[in-house]
This record gives structure tokens, sequence and C-alpha cells, in this order.
């Protein structure tokens, strides 16, 4: 009865070949030609062949091999008893992670300061903007560069994804707005003209087929992305429009102003609601507070603001940042201050919430990143973020990661925890 093999017939004629071999050099010239006959092999010693010593070097590496295993085992019982003996640590809660430094990259390529940054809704891409013209895409898991979308003439202020992130759209200082196909090598689809001056903003409307952009001729307008026609001009403000964003319902649009102004619009009627005064200074941008947010305000603001928690709607509350240094809460019904954050030393030039509504964070051309605790309305932590201004920060709805952008030319992405 023969044993079954575990190798395969090209395996087995190579160990009868390298026997053969072992046996014709080490001189056993009977045991040589009885293994031949039994095997009925036509085998010719030659030690130019690949099987001339290669029953010794197979050996040597098993016993090389064996030998490592042992050293690797002995390694892994350490680590154990290591690991055994470490003490245990709280796991945080992901409502307290926060961005921390160093930074996890710090990437480079653009050639003039960066303008804006944006996480893709999905995937791990993440789309930066620059005054150089161009918007470049890049993997955030691992830092590398992936593509230049080139196609503006001049300074790309604002981008955007889609809500499902099939489309990028971004909006320049050369008067258009640009529709990019993600699924498609990031093919331009659409270019939409309309504005008679720079545009610096541009937001997808939740829950719709509408962009919206703001721009420097002091209107700002609607547009159906499918056909690429401008629905809807909103005209109010008395200087340049600077940003624009959307409630989460999709049913109000915020936006902020070189008139030191903030405004909030009903989308639908195409009419200013509401208009905050109190900045000194040009309001550089705005955002509406997420509803999940509201909760720690009432703990901040106590007896300033009542809310029925059961009746909660999006778009209560907007906070706006200015060249004035300051950070601004007002409440939208009424058009009241409810609160002013004081800590940076320069312009405000970006805001936004962490996904868990606990922390609003700030940037600012006094080159730092700061983290303010919406519980108590305090700083609880500021990180010296760039060695130039910061322009832009974005929040990965995903990960937990942050992205910020500079005139120092580089894009960090730091981690939360």
């Amino acid at each position: 009865m023969t044993a079954h093999s575990i190798l395969s017939e090209r395996q087995k004629d190579e160990l009868h070949k390298a026997i053969l071999d072992y046996l014709s050099s080490s001189g056993f010239k009977e045991a040589f030609n009885a293994f031949k006959n039994e095997t009925g092999d036509d085998f010719v010693p030659d030690p130019k062949q690949k099987y001339a010593g290669l029953l010794e070097k197979k050996w040597t590496s098993v016993i090389r091999l064996q030998k490592k295993i042992m050293e690797l085992e002995s390694k892994a019982t350490q680590m154990q008893e290591e690991l055994n003996n470490a003490p245990t640590r709280k796991p945080t809660s992901s409502v307290d992670w926060i961005p921390r430094g160093p930074e996890r990259f710090c990437l480079a390529g653009h050639r003039s300061p960066l303008t804006r940054v944006s996480f893709h809704p999905i995937y791990q891409i993440l789309a930066s903007a620059s005054e150089d013209a161009t918007i470049k895409i890049w993997d955030y898991e691992t830092g590398e560069y992936e593509r230049t979308l080139k196609g503006h003439t001049k300074a790309v202020q604002d981008i955007t994804f889609d809500a499902k992130g099939n489309h990028l759209i971004s909006c320049s200082a050369d008067l258009t707005i640009k529709v990019w196909d993600t699924n498609n090598d990031y093919k331009c689809v659409r270019t939409l003209y309309g504005h008679d001056h720079s545009i610096s903003s541009v937001v997808m409307i939740p829950s719709s087929d509408i962009i919206a952009t703001s721009s420097r001729d002091k209107t700002i307008k609607l547009w159906e992305m499918t056909s690429g026609y401008c629905v809807k001009t909103l005209v109010g403000h008395l200087d340049w429009v600077r940003r624009i964003f959307p409630s989460e319902d999709g049913r109000w649009l915020a936006s902020c102003s070189n008139d030191q102004t903030a405004r909030v619009w009903d989308i639908q009627k195409g009419e200013s609601k509401m208009e905050f005064r109190g900045h000194e200074h040009v309001v550089e941008c705005v955002i509406f507070l997420p509803v999940v947010a509201y909760p720690f305000i009432a703990e901040w603001l106590e007896n300033s603001i009542k809310l029925n928690k059961e009746h909660a709607v999006p778009g209560q509350f907007i906070l706006t940042g200015s060249r004035d240094k300051t950070i601004k809460l007002w409440d939208v019904s009424s058009g009241q201050l409810l609160s002013t954050l004081v800590g940076h030393d320069n312009w405000i030039r970006g805001l936004v919430v962490h996904p868990n509504g606990k922390y609003l964070i700030s940037v600012s051309d006094d080159k730092t990143m700061k983290i303010w605790d919406l519980k108590t309305g305090r700083c609880v932590k500021t990180i010296e973020a760039h060695s130039h201004f910061v322009t832009c920060i974005s929040y990965c709805t995903t990960s937990p990661l942050v992205a910020t952008g500079s005139v120092d030319q580089t894009l960090k992405i730091w981690q939360c925890r």
C-alpha cells in the first residue's frame, strides 16, 4: 500500500532529480544507479543545471527557517506577557475626538496659496483648490497625490462634492463654475456662466439638483446642475458675497459679505429672511449650526435660548467668522446676537462643527486652528497649524480626520483622537 503524496508530479520530478544529483556528487554510485532504475529517470549529472546542489540548499534553508520561527515564537510570547501586564487605558468616546498635532500628512504640490479643501462623502478622496488655477485630488489614507484638474484660467476659489460624490463642483475668479464627473476620470462635463465678477463660494443645496454660488458682483445665484440654467438670483448684499452655506434640510441659505453683515435666505422664495449686524469688519465665513449641536449650546447659553427638543429644526442658529478676529453665534428667527467667541489674533477664515456637535473648530490668519467646546463656549485647544495664514478647513464625515489649507501652499491632514 503506497502512502498518498502531498507533492505534485512536477514537484516529485524535481525532488527525484535533486536526490540523484546529491547521490552522484557525493560518490554513492550504487545508490545512484539503484534510485535511477527505480524512478525510471533519464537523469544525467551536470553541475550547470538547476538541480545541482538543490537538496543541500533546501536542507539548510529549512534549518534557517526553523531557527527564525523559534526566535519569532519567543518574541511573540515576550510581547504577549508585556501586553498582559500593560495598564489598561479607558477608551475615549468618539464624541471627544478632536484634531491633535502633529499633522498626519503635510501635502505639497500647489504653486500658490490654497483656497479650499473638501472631503469626498464616501471614498478616501480629498480635493484641494488653489490660486494656481488648479484642483488637486489626493488619497487621504496614504497621503498620495492622484491627479490635477486643469480647466480654470484664474484662481479656483471654492470646491464641493455633491451628496453622493458623483460630481465635484468648482468656482473661480475666471467667472465660471465647472462640474467635474468623478466617475469618468474627473472630466469637466459642464461650465456655467452668468456672474459678472469673481465667484467666491459654491455649495450644493441638500436633497436637490441645485448649485448655489456667491460672487463679488454682490449676488447669489441658484443653478440647475443637469441643465446648467440659472433659475434664481438673490440680491440684497451691498458688497462682495464671501461665503454661502445651506441648512441641513435645504430650506435656508446663509451668506456673509464684505458689507460686514450676514443674511439668511428662504431658498424657495428667493427672499432674505433675516440680516445680522454686529461685526466691525468683513465677514469671511458663515455656517449653520447643525441640529446635533443644539443640546450643547443650550447648556452653554442656559437662559439665553429656549429649545424645544422634540421640534428641533435645522437653520435655527448661524455662526459667523470675521476679520474683526471674532466668531459670533446668532439666533436666526430674531436676528439676536447670542454670544461672541474671542481668542484668535487675526482674521477668522474658516469654521466647521464636529460631526457629533460638541466642538467648533476655527482657522485663522494667526496660523492656528482652535477647538471650542460648545457646552461652555471656551477654547479648549490651540494648534499651531501652518507657517502662514490658514485659509480653509474641512471635516471628514467618514473618518476622524480634519484637513486644512494655507497660504504656505501646503495641505495638512490631522488625525482626531
